[in-house]
């Protein structure tokens, strides 16, 4: 067993709710490294969104990109790019921009049922599987600009990209997932219309399958996929798609499971990793005390799943299980938000789970 590190990992806010779910994460991380003996983390908090071109003139400024380069993962609050002033809203948004900087290709979104948690599927427990550099996102498939132009005022033209290289990289990452979990894996596509883009990420990951024959591997149209999981949800394992189909599936797996506030994700590569809740900014309720920090808090777990993976360190493992059971435990004794059919704040959500952490730890 490696002897467990002190870890360097950023704080970027970001905008609308992102300052409340952000610390809250961050106080349920360190009760966990505390609980399971593991080195506190070094935090630094960086500037992004909003704020940041009110003080720095950009989104995301250099600084901050620098800074991310030389930390072993960071936490991403959501953005609320829509508001920005121009040029800023028509430029790449923040989260993309960091992903786009640090070529982090695999984006992993579990959905998963809290027993007492409002689930519409009970017994959900899925993953998807997000390839986050190309596809039918018109900003990944570029190296500048976000690949949407238009030759006059009346058409608009994206660009839709699936390549061999990058539908391997994400179709090996789903596997070795399958591999670890239940060994079964669905791959999502529009083959039937969109026959040499998303057939060709089809036909790869079926490639890529015969080198896993220990996984059970069928595949769904995007469109008759949205019906499965609302319908048996609880029926998946490993979902493997690309990115637009990914993001709209993940979206929907998470309401499915209970609230998209429960919904986490991590954005990574061989050698970095962000931690990013599948949700946006909500604006609405921002500064309210009323949102849902599950989401960035399982993310931020992830992230030291990853960490621990990476470094061998079974401390940061446990910590992040602990982080996982003392939300679910803390869900099932009823305290949780309003998204969930509760009445906590996300301030007293928070504090319920960072005492939960320390009672779990114990048993």
């Amino acid at each position: 067993m490696t002897e467990s590190k002190q870890y360097q990992l950023a704080v970027l806010n970001g905008d609308g709710i992102g300052p409340e779910i952000v610390p809250a994460s961050v106080k349920i991380l360190d009760a966990a490294m505390a609980a399971a003996g593991a080195p506190a983390i070094n935090w630094t908090e960086l500037p992004l969104g909003r704020s940041a071109i009110d003080t720095h003139g950009t989104a995301v400024p250099a600084e901050t990109l620098k800074a991310l380069n030389d930390v072993d993962g960071w936490l991403l609050g959501p953005h609320d790019s829509a508001s920005y002033p121009e040029p800023h809203k028509s430029a790449l948004n923040p989260s993309g921009t960091i992903r786009k900087h640090f070529g982090l290709f695999a984006n992993i979104r579990p959905s998963k049922a809290f027993p007492g948690g409002n689930a519409i599927v009970e017994g959900t427990d899925l993953v998807i599987v997000r390839e986050n550099t190309e596809g039918f996102y018109a900003d990944r498939n570029t190296f500048a600009g976000t690949g949407e132009f238009m030759p006059t005022p009346d058409v608009a033209i994206m660009h839709g990209i699936i390549t061999r290289a990058a539908t391997e990289r994400i179709a090996h990452s789903a596997f070795q997932l399958a591999q670890s979990r239940t060994k079964q894996l669905t791959i999502v596509h529009k083959a039937n219309v969109l026959k040499m883009t998303t057939g060709l990420f089809r036909d790869v990951c079926k490639e890529v399958a015969l080198q896993y024959p220990d996984v059970t591997v069928n595949d769904f149209h995007i469109d008759a996929m949205t019906v499965h999981l609302v319908r048996r949800a609880n029926k998946f394992d490993v979902i493997v798609t690309e990115n637009m189909f990914g993001d709209i599936l993940s979206d929907l797996a998470g309401e499915v499971a209970g609230s998209l506030g429960i919904a986490p994700s991590i954005n990574s590569s061989d050698t970095h990793a962000m931690a990013q809740a599948s949700h946006g900014s909500a604006p609405d309720i921002a500064g309210k005390n009323i949102a849902n920090p599950i989401a960035m808090i399982l993310s931020s777990a992830m992230l030291l799943r990853w960490l621990g993976a990476k470094f061998g360190d079974d401390k940061v493992l446990a910590a992040a299980e602990l982080v996982e059971k003392a939300i679910e435990a803390t869900v099932l004794d009823g305290t949780t938000t309003k998204d969930m059919g509760g009445t906590s704040g996300t301030s007293e959500f928070a504090d319920a789970v960072a005492t939960r952490v320390t009672t779990v730890a114990h048993v």
